[in-house]
């Protein structure tokens, strides 16, 4: 009896062995990504390089390649649509999620958005680019609502919240993802998002947390800690945190002081290109912790305000405070390169 006992172990050992042996070796799960990115139709060829050189941070980019005109139409902008960079970004396991953008007239979105017929043509427009090519999802960046009217914000609000349910719900049947990006939420910005339907039915949530202070405003840093604060305050009370993704900044703004000239835009490579080029000592500012120098161009004073990794290093505790871990940068080509490094750190 002992054995047979013996034989049968040996037997099915000998079984466990042969299986073993025929099944696949398994490789090691992926690095977790630490960010999303869009990429700019400008500079795509660059951009998607630098997608390629750290793909294993990148879990997602959205190609900015669509522009809304109408409820029914949709217009791709140069190179929107390429294939090699969509199969190459797939081959490197980067999820494509285009941005769908607009710059519509004053009111033009919103009547589209409170028109339940309208409504369901712009659903179908938008399926038509999520269909078009093997796109993971899409990414709507609607924006020319959100200084919509006291008397008028409610129904845009609830128009869009529906719009947005009725499109994500769509693509989730197809298999695909819906991200929706948006400006910061405080206490005197961003009441036309309705943060909580907008949470439930997308798979992300992506807040612009750059621009506090923009080209056509004053000088001064475009995002602080306690900013940061304020928004993911807001944020985290309506969204779960598992799907929001904060928006950070790799550029800045060069203004001329004493004009009221819309200030020129620099990519954060450029920014730091500058100052060293002007000579103007690296400073960053105590409160917002970004970076900022002055210069001269003949007899005109320049101000610049520009983020880091340094700053954004800075900024990241805040994040983590608020247990955001996931992130989207503006945009991939414009940042310094230390600041996949900081990234990497969380």
């Amino acid at each position: 009896m002992a054995r047979r006992i013996h034989r049968s172990a040996l037997s099915v050992l000998a079984v466990l062995l042969t299986l073993s042996a025929a099944a696949p070796v398994r490789s090691a799960p992926p690095p977790p990504r630490t960010v999303s990115a869009w990429l700019p139709h400008w500079n795509q060829e660059a951009a998607y390089r630098d997608a390629l050189a750290h793909a294993e941070q990148l879990r997602t980019v959205s190609p900015f390649w669509y522009e809304t005109k109408s409820a029914t139409r949709i217009d791709g902008h140069p190179g929107a649509g390429d294939r090699g960079v969509v199969d190459g970004l797939h081959d490197h396991g980067i999820q494509v999620v285009p941005t769908v953008m607009e710059q519509l007239r004053p009111g033009a979105l919103a009547d589209v958005l409170t028109s339940p017929a309208r409504r369901a043509e712009h659903v179908d427009a938008l399926l038509a680019v999520a269909r078009s090519r093997a796109y993971d999802g899409l990414d709507l960046d609607y924006e020319s609502i959100a200084p919509t009217p006291q008397s008028t914000y409610p129904a845009v609000r609830d128009g869009y919240a529906t719009f947005v349910t009725d499109l994500c719900a769509r693509l989730h049947a197809l298999r695909k993802q819906c991200f929706v990006t948006v400006t910061p939420k405080t206490r005197t910005t961003g009441r036309v998002w309705d943060y909580g339907k907008l949470g439930a039915a997308a798979d992300r949530i992506r807040v612009m947390a750059y621009n506090l202070h923009w080209a056509e405003g004053a000088p001064g840093p475009l995002s602080t800690p306690q900013w940061y604060e304020e928004i993911l305050t807001h944020a985290t009370a309506e969204i779960p945190r598992a799907k929001l993704e904060m928006g950070l900044p790799a550029y800045g703004w060069d203004w001329t002081v004493g004009s009221k000239a819309r200030a020129a835009h620099l990519t954060s490579a450029e920014a730091e290109a500058l100052r060293r080029k002007v000579k103007a000592p690296y400073t960053l500012d105590p409160d917002s912790r970004t970076p900022h120098f002055t210069y001269k161009a003949g007899r005109t004073r320049h101000t610049v305000w520009y983020q880091d990794a340094r700053g954004t290093a800075a900024h990241l505790p805040t994040l983590r405070k608020f247990d955001v871990p996931h992130t989207v940068l503006w945009a991939l080509g414009f940042e310094q390169p230390d600041l996949w490094r900081t990234l990497a750190a969380g």
